[in-house]
């Protein structure tokens, strides 16, 4: 689980744009499966279940900052923010830490890396580790207006694509 992403970063601290993995490596999920409840907390500390995002698509993504494949896929998540900044139907984009060191840690790596368009999220206890059966980070989740997973994939992906905002929705119709 999280020993395996750190074990992976530790013998590869930098992974390269090119080792991302395509949108097309998206595992899609039919039927769409129902996801178990989570609390994530905002950088204010503020509590939230991701039934509060219901209505609108939602890109989830369980991240941290000591974990290589997700610092090369948050520059791609944080341009991807931006292009769907405003868009119809609304994709929210919610990455979630989960770092220890909180709101300050992820507001220091977004700072050092230049990220300007994506939320702090927690989940510093990790619940989405056992609530979602993770087996590493960074997973990802592509989550229906109606809050059921669409999609599903463990590893970085490269959200640049020209044509991803426009899949994004039609596959999150």
């Amino acid at each position: 689980m999280l020993i395996l992403a750190t074990a992976a970063a530790a013998a590869s601290p930098r992974v390269q744009a090119s080792e991302l993995h395509g949108f097309d490596s998206l595992t899609l999920l039919a039927p769409p499966e129902a996801l178990p409840e989570l609390s994530v907390r905002a950088a204010d500390g503020t509590e939230r279940r991701l039934a509060a995002f219901a209505g609108r698509g939602v890109l989830l993504n369980l991240w941290a900052t000591w974990c290589a494949p997700c610092m090369a896929e948050m520059p791609a998540l944080d341009a991807l923010a931006a292009r769907l900044a405003g868009t119809t139907p609304p994709v929210a984009v919610l990455p979630v830490a989960m770092d220890r060191g909180g709101a300050a840690a992820v507001r220091a790596f977004y700072d050092s890396h230049r990220l300007a368009h994506l939320p702090v999220w927690l989940d510093p206890e990790g619940e989405a580790l056992t609530a979602f059966k993770l087996r590493g980070i960074p997973t990802t989740f592509l989550l229906d207006a109606g809050g059921r997973a669409r999609a599903r994939w463990e590893g970085p992906i490269d959200w640049s694509g020209a044509d991803v905002p426009e899949r994004l929705a039609r596959l999150l119709a």
